[in-house]
């Protein structure tokens, strides 16, 4: 008999879903990042000749990312600061080297509602005491005042949120932003700012970093989202150079550093990134126009609150809301309409949110109207079969 006897553990709903159910031939209007560049468009736009390629060595990097990579960072996310910016495979990691290093059994940390699944993984995994900040309180830009005093309170360690909120592309004005940065500080709690679309607005103005001037937060920011290089796997933290060297045994024992190859090309997009940006900003803009007119003419079966920011939102389907459905009811109508339609959504289950689910308006154009065009159908179906 075999020895072998893996710990089990559940994977993500939001993974699983993808790893099952994302293939060819398939209208995916579930992303929560824009249309991915290819190589060739990446070595066009951000002035990569050849020969650039062919002088990379291919030797080892720094636990912390090269010094190329970094700077660029530091330059747009981190006044300049490259000590506190520190490059990994993808936000993902980041995430985890600095909550795995940064919180303790017992801390009080206040967790957004519905966050990305790793943003909440990491201070249950230290045994945490966890406390809401519910949805309901992000209104017109701020949180409200009352809940934000209710519920950072002094003796919180952390405050963990995403800003455009991954799903429902909710977000802060300046004017909420102000306000949350300093109540962490009076309370002396890290803000931990995910900000992974936060390049992509369109209630507000694009939000600056609140770690950029330093103090006691942690920023992650990304390539998989709006600068559409999801495939080129780097994201970064900017925090307090303390707690990045504290990362240092963990990571110098699992992933080490990244590959030369891949610092150069992120080295070049960060310092392209308003070019990036801008065009699939300008293409994830004409396709929130038309899901827009969409929800319009679906008003009867859907309803949702427009995206302030980033390229997903929200809508709920109003059969299942008005069925107070289970968990399993979302999951089915996505399956019947990948079924039916090839047409690929994300259930909100995968982030608490059991009536909804995650549409993105990030892809390409041609894509996301024959995407929409299957979810009409489908609702049309359904509405004829009541």
């Amino acid at each position: 008999m075999s020895s072998l006897r893996p710990r089990r553990e559940e994977p993500p709903v939001l993974e699983e879903w993808y790893r099952r159910h994302l293939g060819p031939d398939i209208h995916d209007i579930s992303s929560s990042g824009v249309h991915p560049y290819t190589f060739a468009e990446i070595r066009d736009l951000c002035r990569i000749p050849v020969d650039d390629l062919d002088r990379i060595v291919m030797d080892d990097s720094v636990s912390q990312g090269g010094a190329g990579v970094r700077r660029a960072i530091a330059d747009r996310y981190a006044g300049g600061d490259a000590d506190r910016v520190l490059v990994t495979h993808g936000s993902s990691e980041a995430i985890a080297l600095t909550l795995s290093t940064l919180l303790h059994p017992g801390d009080r940390v206040v967790l957004q509602e519905g966050i990305y699944h790793s943003l909440g993984h990491y201070p249950r995994a230290a045994g945490c005491d966890l406390v809401e900040l519910p949805a309901r309180a992000v209104r017109d830009g701020v949180i409200d005042p009352d809940v934000l005093a209710d519920v950072i309170t002094p003796g919180t360690a952390a405050v963990i949120v995403n800003f455009p909120h991954n799903p429902t592309g909710v977000t802060l004005s300046g004017q909420g932003l102000k306000a949350l940065t300093e109540r962490t500080a009076e309370t002396g709690a890290v803000l931990v700012w995910d900000a992974a679309t936060a390049e992509i607005a369109h209630r507000w103005d694009v939000l600056p970093d609140p770690g950029a001037d330093g103090g006691d937060t942690v920023s992650y920011g990304t390539f998989s989202k709006t600068f559409g290089l999801p495939g080129l796997r780097v994201g970064w933290a900017v925090a307090p150079e303390e707690l990045i060297t504290s990362t240092y045994p963990l990571r110098d024992r699992t992933t080490l550093f990244l590959s030369p190859m891949v610092e150069l090309v992120a080295e070049r997009a960060m310092r392209h990134a308003d070019e990036l940006i801008g065009v699939r900003a300008a293409e994830a803009r004409r396709n929130l126009a038309h899901l827009t007119r969409w929800t319009a003419e679906h008003a009867d079966q859907v309803r949702w609150t427009p995206p302030e920011g980033g390229v997903c939102a929200l809508p709920v389907f109003r059969e299942l809301e008005r069925a107070q459905a289970g968990p399993e009811a979302v999951e089915r109508f996505c399956l019947e309409l990948l079924a039916g339609h090839r047409t690929l959504l994300v259930p909100g289950t995968a982030f608490g949110m059991p009536h909804g689910a995650r549409l993105g308006f990030g892809g390409p154009e041609e894509d996301f109207r024959a995407g929409l065009a299957g979810l009409s159908d489908f609702l049309r179906t359904r509405g004829a079969g009541r």
